[in-house]
């Protein structure tokens, strides 16, 4: 019998797994026969660990600066958003490219948390591509509510 008290972790493996699934489709996919060279499709690998009191999601977010980044969490799903544009120069005349495919990369992902966590008590920080998030589980002894007494 499972120990899982959430109902909907099946349809969540089965959203992820689909979205892998579509994600490594997109990466066989030949966007040069329909001179798309500009849409750069990249995927951004997570992984979510439980460390018992928090948990650590890490995410491969190369080639992007910490102010591309964007971080939001939300009813309990961390979502995480980085988009660049291309380097230019100011001169037109600088720039003849044989092939160009960075001229705008976007990435995105959403991750639902298995429990809830303290708003207030999150972190993120970004080093050479890796952005590391600590999420601290919310403590159920800090509930707030009012007692009710037992007749």
């Amino acid at each position: 019998m499972s120990t899982d008290s959430n109902p909907f972790r099946n349809l969540e493996k089965q959203f992820e797994r689909m979205q892998r699934q579509i994600e490594e489709a997109l990466e066989m996919w030949d966007f040069d026969q329909f001179d798309q060279s500009q849409a750069a499709v990249t995927t951004m690998g997570v992984d979510l660990a439980d460390h018992g009191e928090t948990f650590v999601l890490t995410a491969d977010v190369p080639g992007f600066e910490k102010d591309d980044i964007d971080v939001r969490l939300s009813e309990n799903t961390i979502h995480i958003t980085a988009t660049r544009e291309a380097e230019t120069t100011d001169d037109p005349e600088d720039e003849f490219y044989i092939k160009s495919e960075r001229a705008r990369q976007s990435l995105s992902r959403s991750i639902r948390l298995p429990d809830p966590v303290d708003e207030d008590a999150v972190e993120a920080r970004y080093r050479n591509g890796v952005l590391t998030i600590t999420l601290p589980k919310h403590d159920p002894e800090t509930r707030e509510g009012q007692q009710i007494d037992i007749e």
